[in-house]
């Protein structure tokens, strides 16, 4: 059902990923879910959209998210993002101040749809990739954290000076996974409304990660 991407370089990367039971009980676990009665998050054909926006040979900044947004309509699979014409959640919101905090004059989008990003070399990872409808955290500790794990290690290991931000305690876990000595690795609160005003919103990590990639003979991201 899953078991590959678009990408050819990204397949090969995640081959042994593919091949691991877990990714095997995960996908038979999905099956089933994309067949109940419940509407599961995002389409089908949107799950792997991450990987198929940004190619591997393009990944200059991560970004690490936790599950999709669960509510109809909202997930597309990147973190953060949602269609155009979807009302910007809140997360994205704090964001978007967050942005405009880093840049005065920015200005903010009149959507919520981060494909610009993607296109750029930003990969928008969920840590889960997939959530029942209005279910938060409902397919949480069912494979998906060992797969995109894998992910993480394998852009820390094959690629250099790559930008990681990593916002709130879940993501902050993972910088274990990262080889701090060749990528930038930059932590703050969560933008969630419950957190962002705890460190996220002035954290300036868009013009750190900009300066970075420039210092390394790399573009810097359009925001």
């Amino acid at each position: 059902m899953l078991n590959q991407t678009a990408d050819t370089d990204w397949n090969n990367i995640l081959k042994d990923a593919f091949a691991q039971e877990s990714y095997a009980q995960l996908m038979a676990f999905l099956e089933g879910e994309y067949q109940g009665k419940i509407p599961i998050l995002p389409p089908i054909s949107e799950v792997f959209a991450c990987f198929e926006l940004t190619p591997f040979q393009q990944v200059k900044l991560v970004i690490i998210g936790q599950d999709p947004y669960h509510g109809s309509n909202q997930a597309h699979g990147l973190c953060f993002s949602v269609h155009t014409g979807v009302k910007t959640p809140p997360s994205l919101r704090n964001i978007f101040k967050a942005l405009a905090y880093d840049f005065p004059g920015y200005q903010t989008p009149n959507h919520g749809n981060l494909t610009h990003w993607a296109k750029q070399g930003v990969l928008l990872l969920n840590s889960v990739l997939t959530v029942r409808e209005n279910m938060a955290g409902s397919h949480q500790n069912k494979g998906w954290e060992l797969f995109t794990d894998t992910v993480i290690e394998q852009i820390s290991k094959q690629k250099e000076h790559v930008v990681f931000l990593l916002w709130g305690n879940a993501a902050i876990k993972k910088k274990d996974l990262i080889n701090s000595s060749k990528h930038l690795v930059l932590e703050a609160p969560h933008p969630s409304p419950l957190s962002a005003h705890k460190g996220f919103i002035n954290c300036k990590h868009f013009s750190k990660a900009n300066e970075y990639l420039l210092a390394n003979e790399q573009q810097a991201i359009v925001w």
